[in-house]
């Protein structure tokens, strides 16, 4: 399984557009894609977590529940695009769906991890606050293959 995104390639810089408007961006989603879900596959989740030490991964975007067919999500997805039955769950910021980057001024630059997950159930029945905790807890022994990509984003 691979994932990749027609904004910046695996280790690099995440357009100012896809940031908050508090760090100069739009807010709007990253284009994602992915190939290769394993046989098996029911639905697919997907996280974009800061993990640098000052963020604490912190959540900027939680989704379940993507049909197995799906291949990707355009950009600015988040709110108006998303495939049939897929649920977006509240990033850090409190609010559903994508919360672009705006790492505290002075922290330097921060890797924005990416990853999609195949999984071998159709639904995960989570709340919107559910967290990363609770998101994760959810995909324990459902997890077939998962592909992550990493940007970066910050000065």
């Amino acid at each position: 399984m691979q994932i990749t995104s027609g904004a910046f390639a695996d280790g690099g810089t995440i357009p100012q557009a896809h940031a908050m408007p508090g760090a100069g961006g739009a807010n709007v989603s990253v284009p994602l894609s992915w190939t290769a879900p394993p046989p098996g596959t029911r639905s697919l989740a997907l996280s974009m977590v800061d993990p640098h030490p000052v963020a604490r991964n912190w959540v900027h975007w939680l989704v379940i529940n993507l049909p197995p067919e799906a291949a990707a999500l355009a950009e600015g997805a988040s709110g108006k695009q998303m495939p049939a039955g897929a649920r977006e769950l509240k990033n850090s910021w409190g609010k559903p769906g994508y919360g672009g980057p705006q790492p505290p001024p002075g922290t330097g630059i921060h890797p924005y991890v990416i990853t999609v997950y195949a999984l071998n159930v159709e639904h995960l029945d989570l709340k919107g606050d559910a967290g990363l905790a609770g998101f994760e807890q959810a995909l324990q022994n459902k997890i077939l293959a998962s592909a992550t990509i990493t940007g970066y984003y910050g000065a």
